[in-house]
């Protein structure tokens, strides 16, 4: 499972979604993920996969590649989808034995949820397969800059998540030779009760939790002594500029949010008429 997880990996080809201007890519995925939730209907979700195909198409992304990328959040996805089956209580009685009931609406939440809750891992993950980490502090800094205005500081906190997305892979990866090094000297990790199976993983969070405190301090050392000190005064050799192209996919995907919108509130005034 630990190789599964791609999240905060970069998936270098040439495509018209990589060559777009960071800040398009994080705008347009923020309003794909508004779109999930401002709609609740079965069109609405069709649309939303027609977009959300058409962009990994683009991407150039192999589908399988993105597709192992959900397999660490199964356990979240069914426990999510089980929640809403089994709690919500609106609309007919589909399935009724002793305290167990499974409702219309039960059903019609728990299929949504779980179709939000994929499409939005995919498209947050998209856009790292998509965009160097470089690029995404550059987009997020250049995005959040009119905060500056109120002292906030913009660019230490794009820096902070960019090297949080740095470590990601770089965790993941010595977890899995953690794991295999206790493997190889006998530990069991997959046997046993619960509680045995969390007292197995001591072994493996203390030398990880180490290894990242260690490999923190190497950063912050080595930014140190480069003489960094924040952004102010920085330049950048490949400063951020549109093209004509990122101004097509602003409207594209400003049109679609539009579209989503009105088509839910259509919907829904048909629904309330009939």
């Amino acid at each position: 499972m630990i190789r599964d997880m791609t999240i905060g990996q970069y998936y270098p080809v040439k495509s018209v979604i990589h060559d777009l201007d960071p800040r398009v890519k994080i705008v347009c995925i923020l309003l794909f993920l508004i779109s999930l939730f401002v709609q609740g209907n079965i069109i609405g979700y069709l649309v939303a996969t027609l977009f959300l195909g058409s962009l990994i198409y683009a991407s150039k992304v192999p589908l399988k590649y993105i597709l192992k990328g959900l397999r660490p959040i199964l356990l979240l996805l069914g426990m999510t989808v089980i929640f809403h089956l089994f709690l919500t209580r609106e609309g007919e009685i589909l399935v009724q034995y002793g305290i167990i009931r499974i409702t219309a609406g039960g059903l019609r939440s728990a299929v949504f949820m779980g179709v939000r809750l994929v499409y939005l891992i995919i498209g947050s993950s998209l856009m790292t397969y998509t965009t160097t980490p470089n690029a995404l502090t550059d987009g997020l800094e250049a995005l959040l800059r009119p905060l500056n205005k109120l002292k906030v500081p913009v660019h230490e906190v794009a820096m902070m998540m960019s090297i949080a997305l740095r470590f990601i892979p770089i965790l993941l990866e010595e977890t899995d030779k953690i794991m295999k090094a206790q493997l190889a000297r006998g530990a069991d990790l997959d046997t046993g009760s619960i509680f045995q199976r969390v007292k197995a993983l001591v072994p493996i969070l203390v030398p990880l939790f180490v290894s990242a405190f260690r490999r923190a301090n190497d950063l912050a050392m080595a930014m140190e002594s480069r003489c960094y000190h924040g952004g102010e005064g920085r330049t950048k050799m490949k400063p951020l500029q549109y093209q004509n192209k990122d101004y097509v996919v602003y409207g594209i995907s400003w049109g679609y949010l539009v579209g989503m919108i009105i088509q839910e509130q259509v919907t829904s005034i048909n629904v309330w008429i009939f």
